[in-house]
């Protein structure tokens, strides 16, 4: 049955929208902490096989498990876009939240940096997470016009000969 026309019902309820997660920065540093202490209490485990003396065994080696904002998250019981619009439309007596989050991101950033840098986490993948890939320019502003036919050929096979080479390492 639908709500009759011109209806005010809206105008009944106590609040409107939802609760913050956490009422307080010392909550969300607290909960924060608490992701923190779990993913170093729960390792991934990866299982190794061993060969002693004809005998082959296989064991469980612990490894880091990487700190993300979406694991954290997850830990909340929220999403990253709910986290993400929290931090964004703080007004600006809530600075105290803000500070947090930062400390919270900059926790996770040096885990997963620290974790690379010591090879106990993919370099790699982490390199890309954290946007720190190398990258590399190439200034192809050279004016062509001035160049004679066989100059361009010439540059134009370095071309082709370079996009082979580069194909065929991956």
């Amino acid at each position: 049955m639908a709500a009759p026309l011109k209806n005010e019902f809206w105008k009944l309820r106590s609040k409107h929208g939802r609760d913050k997660l956490f009422a307080t920065p010392a909550l969300l540093w607290q909960a924060a902490c608490e992701y923190f202490q779990w993913v170093t209490e729960n390792p991934l485990y990866e299982s190794k096989a061993f060969a002693y003396q004809g005998e082959i065994t296989t064991a469980q080696l612990p490894k880091m498990r990487a700190m993300t904002l979406s694991g954290l998250c997850f830990y909340l019981h929220c999403n990253e876009a709910y986290f993400r619009t929290f931090k964004s439309q703080l007004p600006d007596g809530e600075q105290d939240f803000n500070t947090v989050i930062a400390e919270i991101e900059a926790v996770i950033f040096r885990q997963k940096f620290e974790g690379a840098a010591a090879d106990l986490l993919n370099a790699n993948i982490i390199a890309r997470d954290l946007g720190l890939m190398d990258k590399q320019s190439v200034d192809l502003t050279t004016d062509l016009t001035n160049l004679s036919e066989e100059q361009l050929i010439a540059i134009g096979n370095q071309i082709v000969k370079k996009s082979i080479e580069n194909g065929n390492k991956h």
